[in-house]
């Protein structure tokens, strides 16, 4: 059963996000003159240490099926919706700090896996999409094969780093290969690798490659200098991190840039968990129009920011400012956010290097006391969540109170979701994840599925509303055949709650298609064999929280709710 075995800390990084690393085993380490491509598909995965693969079976793809049959290394997760596979894949590397690999048909299997691929992409995970295709002889002939979609390839651009499709056996291993490559170098996100149904099936000389790991980008040594230079003489730094920190392992660094300059520190819900939020420096999270940050950034002379896209709301870079960017993507870096000095590095490295240099001077800590901006705006942020959202935070401590610090919540596109993006604190190991700006209705409980089976002991526990979890209830059977044991919390409002709020709020409370018909919540669960409860309180939330916590089983919890508002919806 998944999730079962000996406690564990947090998974370590992925190899190819520490500072520095080697480069090792460069090319060929098997000579395998005749195998199948299927066979040759699999063999590559296990070289590049792959121990998950996340599908649901088709015709065009059965070859690699068999072929994982044999495997001895990796485990196959079949799913009942090929959007599951991508989401498990999803979540799974998150929290395993390493590719995650979903395997599909073309066509409506390929397409149903795109708003999850879309989602990675939004969140700079590292996922492996591997779409089956039509038979290569019938490619761009528009015969009207089964599942046939012209120029597939060309659909998954937007939202993938790098695809490919293979039209050799023998061009399998140095695709594979390439695909663990762009995911593992740069900024982490998802790839697509398509091989025909033939090719799987075809028998050719194959030359299997084996995993290497790559150095990380290290920052310029004048930007750092000036970047410390900056930070030193500063009267009011802060700091603003992002999920680049958190997949960099950047929280030493973070730290203790924060210390030296008694600089407050801001993260994005995707940063939550980089530096505890117990950390005295640590003032909370910036979503939507709630909160601190904007204020806070307002009154920073020099504000350091790394691994984020730095979207605060309420704040724009004045003059006189000096906004210090790190990030591994150029892209990010050229964005016109005010930027005085930009470091192309990896948040780790580069926050290392500032830190480095900062030891080396003497920092103005002329008329600041310590820790206090960080405990003053923690204290209003705190203060104002109770003020506008009593009841939501309510719900949102229930859990963190019933939770272990190591705990992996998966927020979903339901209120409490919103609300925990600012409200629930993440304490050092533990793990919070979202959809990004992609903001997918549907995504918390199949993702949670992955992170689940990387997590082992740990506790996770998927918060959805009604209607996103209605997107892929038949995963409970999924759960259930594997010995998932994660907890579902399902928030009943009986609508989509967000548009149902803008009906009341915008449109005189002319309801049309956001109320529903939802089923019984412990029929629906007693049908998976799964267990259920219902509860009307917080209080009730976290004990039966911490009941099916200790649970060797998968669970369902259902609470009812009625429509309230989000965080960004709040009325004027």
């Amino acid at each position: 059963m998944y999730g079962s075995g000996s406690a564990r800390r947090r998974s370590k990084p992925h190899p190819a996000y520490n500072a520095v690393i080697r480069r090792f085993h460069l090319q060929k380490v098997l000579e395998m003159p005749e195998m199948t491509g299927a066979e040759a598909l699999r063999r590559s995965l296990e070289a590049e240490g792959v121990d998950t693969v996340f599908a649901l079976p088709g015709v065009q793809i059965m070859a690699a099926f068999d072929a994982l049959h044999d495997s001895q290394a990796i485990r196959l997760v079949s799913t009942r919706h090929e959007q599951t596979t991508a989401y498990m894949a999803d979540g799974y590397a998150r929290v395993a700090r390493k590719p995650g690999v979903a395997l599909v048909v073309p066509g409506p299997g390929a397409l149903n896996a795109s708003a999850a691929i879309g989602t990675a992409y939004a969140s700079s995970s590292p996922v492996l999409l591997i779409s089956g295709q039509i038979p290569s002889g019938s490619l761009g002939k528009g015969e009207g094969q089964l599942h046939e979609v012209t120029e597939q390839l060309d659909i998954f651009k937007p939202i993938v780093k790098w695809n490919t499709r293979v039209t050799s056996v023998a061009e399998i291993p140095g695709a594979i290969h390439e695909a663990f490559r762009q995911m593992t170098t740069g900024r982490p996100r998802p790839v697509e690798v398509e091989i025909p149904p033939d090719i799987l099936a075809a028998v050719g000389d194959v030359e299997i490659l084996e995993t290497e790991l790559y150095p990380v980008q290290q920052p310029p040594a004048d930007q750092v200098a000036l970047a410390a230079e900056a930070l030193a003489q500063s009267a009011r730094p802060a700091i603003v991190i992002g999920g680049g920190t958190l997949r960099a392992d950047a929280g030493d660094e973070v730290a203790e840039i924060a210390e030296m300059l008694e600089a407050p520190i801001v993260a994005t819900p995707e940063g939550k968990g980089v530096v505890s939020a117990d950390h005295p420096q640590f003032v909370g999270v910036h979503f939507a129009q709630v909160g601190v940050s904007g204020e806070l950034l307002n009154d920073s002379d020099v504000i350091l920011v790394a691994g984020t896209r730095f979207m605060v709301p309420g704040f724009v870079a004045k003059e006189g400012q000096t906004i210090i960017k790190i990030d591994v993507d150029q892209a990010e870096l050229d964005k016109p956010h005010g930027t005085n000095i930009a470091i192309k590095a990896d948040a780790k490295a580069g926050l290392a290097a500032i830190a480095e240099a900062l030891r080396g001077r003497s920092v103005n800590k002329t008329g600041r006391a310590r820790g206090s901006r960080a405990a003053a705006y923690a204290a209003k942020l705190r203060e104002s969540l109770d003020s506008v959202a009593p009841d939501q935070v309510a719900w949102v401590n229930a859990i963190r109170e019933a939770t272990e610090d190591n705990a992996v919540i998966i927020s979903g596109m339901t209120n409490i979701g919103y609300w925990s993006h600012i409200a629930y604190d993440v304490r050092e190991g533990g793990e919070f994840i979202t959809s990004g700006y992609f903001g997918n209705l549907g995504f918390s409980f199949p993702t949670a599925l992955g992170a689940k089976i990387a997590a082992g002991n740990r506790g996770v526990v998927a918060i959805c509303g009604d209607g996103g979890f209605m997107y892929s209830p038949q995963e409970l059977a999924t759960a259930k055949q594997y010995g998932i044991n994660l907890v579902v919390l399902v928030f009943d409002n009986g609508a989509f709650g967000a548009s149902r709020w803008d009906q009341e709020q915008r449109y005189g409370d002319r309801e049309i298609g956001t109320e529903f018909f939802n089923p019984d919540w412990d029929t629906l669960a007693a049908a998976f064999g799964i267990p259920s409860k219902g509860v009307d309180t917080p209080d009730e939330l976290k004990v039966a929280l911490r009941d099916a916590l200790s649970a060797d089983e998968p669970t369902l919890i259902h609470i009812h709710l009625p429509i309230m508002a989000p965080p960004f919806q709040l009325a004027d």
